[in-house]
């Protein structure tokens, strides 16, 4: 039998203790390794936001068909499908990453029949399927926009494009129209509201002459456009909330809640004669080739 020194016994002992313990340092070192690494793995959800606008009282008309009016539109309850629905789906669609209604259009050849521009544009319906029953200024209305023009192409000079984003639009009853002899039932719009070059620009109707009679006040050509209004905030591609609001004989635009155009002339004193809807979209202002533009909606809301 061998016998080892005690100074050799004590030194296989501090060596086994030192291993030891570094062994249960690496195992707790590897533990924490692995936990951080399992962290790194999850990776968080995207969140997906889906638009709250109820399209239970709009139609949409958009840039298919063919030639001037020949622009399709699809009506409630088909509306409410845009979703899955394939013809609609190129020019009015969710964008689940900023929780919008996005409208695209572009020129082509189908139109509305009293335009040569092209549009992805919604037309109110206060009786779902039915464009005969609309509102007066005396009856008024309310409506209120959130919503952002993301992206619009340049004209050859560096410009952006125009884009008109919500209407109000005058409209003949079936006995106006019958009375001054006229095909269809289009009046007017009393309200048109553009993005053009970053900024809000807002244009209303006046008479030509103000003692034109009840009669001849029911012809477009009894009205002419005003010199236009320009909001001094720059939207940009920014977000901005619009507000139209409309009684008897008086008409209030709204930027952001800070800036206002009131309009309450004679003006808008006679056209309560009109019946009216309101228009909310992406009416693109250009026929250039290659031009475009996106219009998307936060929010919508109208009120009677």
């Amino acid at each position: 039998m061998r016998v080892f020194p005690i100074q050799s016994f004590l030194f296989f002992v501090l060596i086994f203790v030192t291993v030891n313990a570094t062994s249960q340092e690496q195992k707790s070192d590897n533990k924490d390794l692995d936990v951080k690494v399992e962290k790194k793995k999850k990776k968080k959800k995207k969140k997906i936001k889906i638009p709250e606008i109820d399209l239970s009282n709009w139609k949409v008309t958009i840039p298919e068909g063919k030639g001037k009016g020949g622009a399709l539109s699809v009506e409630p309850p088909k509306i409410l499908d845009y979703a899955t629905n394939d013809m609609l789906k190129p020019y009015m669609y969710n964008d689940s990453t900023k929780g919008t209604l996005t409208f695209y259009a572009y020129p082509t050849s189908a139109t509305t029949a009293n335009t040569k521009y092209s549009r992805s544009e919604l037309r109110e319906q206060m009786v779902p399927g039915d464009n005969n029953t609309n509102w007066t200024f005396k009856q008024g209305g309310t409506l209120k926009a959130k919503l952002s023009v993301d992206e619009v192409s340049r004209d050859k000079n560096g410009k952006y494009h125009k884009v008109i984003i919500l209407q109000i639009h005058g409209r003949l009853t079936n006995e106006q129209k019958e009375l001054i002899g006229q095909k269809d039932n289009n009046a007017p719009p009393i309200l048109k509201i553009y993005w053009q070059n970053g900024k809000v620009r807002v244009k209303t109707k006046k008479l030509k002459y103000k003692d034109v009679n009840a009669l001849g006040i029911l012809h477009k050509e009894a009205w002419t456009d005003d010199e236009g209004f320009n909001f001094e905030e720059e939207v940009g591609f920014g977000k901005f909330q619009i507000e139209i609001k409309v009684t008897d004989g008086k008409m209030v635009v709204s930027l952001n809640k800070t800036e206002y155009a009131v309009y309450d002339d004679f003006n808008m004193k006679r056209w309560g004669v009109f019946e009216n809807y309101f228009k909310a979209g992406n009416y693109f202002q250009s026929r250039d080739k290659g031009s475009f533009a996106k219009v998307s909606f936060y929010e919508l809301e109208v009120k009677h």
